[in-house]
């Protein structure tokens, strides 16, 4: 069974669970077995629409601007697409310790006289009631990850210490955003928004990590246009992710941006100088070891850059899949960024660092990492893809700043 059916097999007895908690609502509150079935019938008619609405926007051109369809039925049903499927299983989770206690009470009771039997509805009240908060919970959440998780941006700034860094590069600023995902829900007028903002931090050098569309190559014109805004003094770069190769632009966009005075590095290097001395910035289409939807596992990681590699200088690498990052230390680049992950997108690491679903793929969701022979930092992006909510995983534009040791 594939990954993807398996989610959806998943997904179908979450739906199950909710129908049965719909009917158990219905029949306590509507009395008439026909007013019922008429509440059954609409109910079936709106699902089944929103639906098919929602997964048929897959297979639809993709709006670069917030359409009042996406806004009214797919942003809903996606957000309910997620916040049920946690639900039920939250439910689930809470039955079992329930079952638990209810076959133990229900033992007890079977071996004491009718009259001595223990009655506890307060303890039933209290476990029914604290079920419908938590099962509740992902709905909260679902709608503050749709109306302010992802637009909640943030800024950092991280100092970076170098030892090899030439004097005239020490203060050095590059900024970064990654996983652009240009759609109804991150449309084109925020991404010029989020343009100005990186331009206002007054960056030296300007990076972008990857993912410009998602699922709809014809979108590259409206993503490329409102990036050209983008300025620096040393200039912008970039490199390509796994959706600009699924959807077959990588070519194309690559010369949409060349025309705007972008330049994607792919698997190319260009000397940043300052006084005289430089350091090198390097850039790869997407890699992964492994085969990844419709992109082929590599073999050599990084064997094409290899050669690029300079070794007296500082060495910065641009690769959208973070987990190049053990063959870029062993190469000895100093300093890898990338994106891919969204930060998990929906992550409850302030619970506990290991709650995030990019974890199932990489051990390099978010942030800073080090190991002998460089440093990584996993950019969360500003976009999201398939479900447009971030809990927990805000978007960010990275500000780097170079330091010598």
């Amino acid at each position: 069974m594939s990954l993807f059916t398996l989610i959806l097999t998943i997904f179908g007895a979450s739906q199950v669970y909710w129908a049965w908690r719909a009917l158990r609502f219905l029949s306590k509150r509507v009395p008439s077995r026909s007013r019922r079935w008429g509440w059954i019938a609409g109910s079936l008619l709106v699902y089944g629409f929103l639906l098919v609405y929602s997964f048929g926007s897959f297979r639809r051109p993709t709006p670069v601007h917030l359409t009042l369809p996406e806004a009214l039925f797919t942003a809903p049903f996606m957000t309910w697409f997620a916040a049920s499927f946690v639900g039920a299983l939250l439910a689930l989770i809470l039955a079992i310790p329930q079952s638990i206690v209810g076959l133990g009470r229900w033992i007890a009771d079977r071996r004491r006289p009718p009259e001595k039997a223990i009655a506890s509805p307060e303890r039933r009240v209290f476990l029914a009631r604290t079920a419908q908060v938590v099962t509740a919970a992902p709905f909260f959440a679902g709608a503050y990850g749709l109306l302010y998780g992802r637009l909640n941006l943030e800024t950092p700034t991280q100092r970076i210490p170098l030892a090899r860094l030439p004097k005239g590069f020490d203060g050095f600023r590059i900024a970064q955003l990654s996983d652009i995902h240009i759609g109804p829900f991150m449309p084109a007028e925020q991404i010029r928004k989020y343009a100005d903002i990186a331009n206002a931090l007054k960056p030296d050098l300007i990076v972008l990590t990857g993912d410009f569309v998602t699922f709809d190559g014809k979108t590259q014109d409206a993503v490329v246009e409102v990036l050209s805004g983008l300025t620096a003094p040393f200039g912008v770069f970039g490199c390509l992710g796994n959706h600009d190769a699924w959807c077959l632009v990588e070519d194309s966009i690559t010369t949409l941006f060349r025309e705007r005075g972008i330049r994607i590095l792919r698997g190319e290097a260009v000397p940043l100088t300052i006084q005289g001395e430089s350091i090198n910035l390097i850039g790869t289409d997407f890699q992964s070891h492994r085969r990844f939807g419709s992109s082929p596992a590599v073999p050599n990681l990084l064997g094409n850059i290899e050669p690029l590699i300079v070794r007296d200088r500082v060495n910065i690498l641009l690769s959208h899949n973070p987990d190049t990052f053990d063959r870029a230390a062993e190469l000895g680049i100093d300093l890898s960024m990338a994106g891919h992950t969204h930060g998990g997108q929906a992550a409850l690491e302030f619970i506990s660092p290991e709650i995030a679903p990019s974890r199932l793929v990489t051990p390099y969701v978010a942030g800073l990492f080090q190991k002998p022979g460089g440093r990584l930092y996993v950019n969360r992006g500003i976009g999201t893809i398939g479900i447009p909510i971030r809990i927990g995983a805000p978007p960010e534009i990275t500000i780097y700043q170079l330091t010598r040791v």
